[in-house]
């Protein structure tokens, strides 16, 4: 059971000087969630700026069947905070699919905690959440435990050098992509997600530093910091899964990307040539009936709406083109009816989502794992909001293995060069935030 503080932390609260290195150390779990809103568009980040510490009660599973029943079976026995990530490969608890593919992170298929304390922060205001038998001292002892620090965290850490590899050369990955267009071509599928791995082996990285190199790259609206133990999520995700308010649901699925320029008038050109591609188009709307279809499951009969088709939202590093479907979830819906219903989600997949995923797990070297998988919160009345957690580095520290992984939308009109360039482009926030040194291997 879980109580709000009924009063404001002190105004010397400093969000932005909280030092993630000393909680990283001190805490099993750690959870940070950023929306960055200062830089991002109003209504697209994470509903919350928030801080999660400690471990109360934990639920994690290997095996992804009966997954989904045991995540609901934990959200209903503790009614306060949850906090965790769902595998890509939950998706062989809800459809007849395997992946014995290569997994050298070795990441649960699913991980949640009910966390010891939460602090929940907003513009006017931060609020401490904690069980119930804290006393008083015991609020005033954790505040006072709390690390900050006099570093500037928007001046880059100087990361040591890391050789990164690529499971694909560039030559693999066309072969691949050609292959996928054989499929489309017959028919068989319109879209698959393809995607492919770059990985570090006997590595020693410093988890917060990354988190500060990546956000200060990226400044996404759906920036995260997630420790469980040895397994590590630093995601710079411009991409929401899903949001519960009440009984209202929206997903916000991105399909197109092009890079940015710094001369504004080529800024404004590559907006405009994403806004009017046909083949960025269609990819967009291929997912979008994919979301809609998923909702209808779960939704209020006549309430899926698309509220916004094919916008252009512009980040530091990438303009994208995204779209944001909604409903009224029916009266009585749990958490796992929505998982069931709309996870994987298809901007990770493609269309039709089965085959389209049978064709990933033949076609795709590695297993995903927490990779186009999703990072979030449940909170207290049951509201959520959840990341797709992709621009993500995964460390697992007792392995001393990292990896991030990078793909595009493959359609009938897909350049197989131009794809692998995008992956490129997606890749290089997180080759920067790592440290990716002369001896980084792309395979190209």
């Amino acid at each position: 059971m879980y109580v709000l503080i009924k009063k404001k932390i002190e105004s010397s609260f400093n969000w932005n000087k909280l030092d993630l290195e000393k909680l990283d150390a001190a805490y099993e779990s750690c959870f940070v969630f950023d929306s960055n809103a200062e830089e991002n568009t109003d209504g697209f980040v994470f509903t919350k700026r928030i801080i999660a510490l400690g471990t109360s009660k934990e639920l994690s599973i290997r095996n992804s069947s009966g997954a989904i029943k045991e995540l609901q079976r934990f959200i209903d026995e503790y009614s306060g905070w949850k906090f965790g990530y769902i595998s890509y490969d939950l998706k062989n608890d809800i459809e007849e699919l395997n992946s014995v593919n290569n997994d050298e992170l070795n990441f649960f298929v699913l991980n949640f905690v009910v966390p010891d304390f939460v602090i929940e922060c907003d513009y006017d205001a931060t609020y401490l959440w904690s069980d119930s038998g804290i006393n008083a001292d015991g609020v005033q002892r954790f505040l006072s435990s709390l690390p900050f620090s006099s570093k500037n965290f928007d001046k880059p850490f100087k990361s040591h050098l890391h050789t990164i590899s690529s499971r694909l050369s560039r030559d693999e990955y066309v072969n691949i992509v050609e292959k996928l267009k054989t499929f489309i071509q017959k028919g068989d599928v319109y879209e698959v997600n393809f995607c492919h791995e770059y990985y570090l082996r006997n590595c020693t990285l410093a988890p917060s530093e990354i988190y500060y190199n990546l956000n200060r790259i990226s400044k996404a609206p759906f920036s995260a910091f997630c420790k469980l133990r040895e397994h590590y999520i630093i995601s710079a995700s411009p991409e929401r899964f899903i949001r519960k308010e009440g009984r209202h649901l929206i997903s916000q699925p991105i399909k197109g990307t092009k890079k940015r320029s710094s001369i504004v008038v080529e800024d404004e050109e590559l907006k405009r040539s994403l806004r009017n591609s046909s083949k960025e188009k269609s990819e967009n709307t291929m997912i979008v009936d994919i979301v809609r279809n998923d909702m209808s499951r779960v939704a209020d009969p006549g309430t899926v709406n698309v509220d916004e088709y094919l916008e252009v939202y512009s980040f530091k590093q990438v303009h994208q083109l995204i779209s944001t479907i909604s409903c009224n979830v029916k009266e009585g819906t749990t958490f796992a009816n929505i998982i069931e219903s709309l996870f994987p989600m298809g901007s990770m997949t493609g269309a039709p989502k089965v085959r389209a995923m049978q064709l990933i797990d033949n076609l795709e070297c590695t297993k995903r794992g927490a990779y186009s998988g999703a990072l979030g919160y449940i909170s207290p009345n049951g509201d959520f909001d959840f990341n797709v957690i992709i621009r993500s580095v995964l460390y697992n520290s007792s392995k001393k293995y990292a990896s991030f992984m990078v793909g595009s939308a493959i359609t009938h009109l897909s350049n197989p060069n131009d794809e692998y360039e995008e992956c490129l482009l997606k890749a290089k926030a997180m080759v920067n935030a790592v440290g990716g040194g002369k001896g980084t291997n792309t395979n190209d």
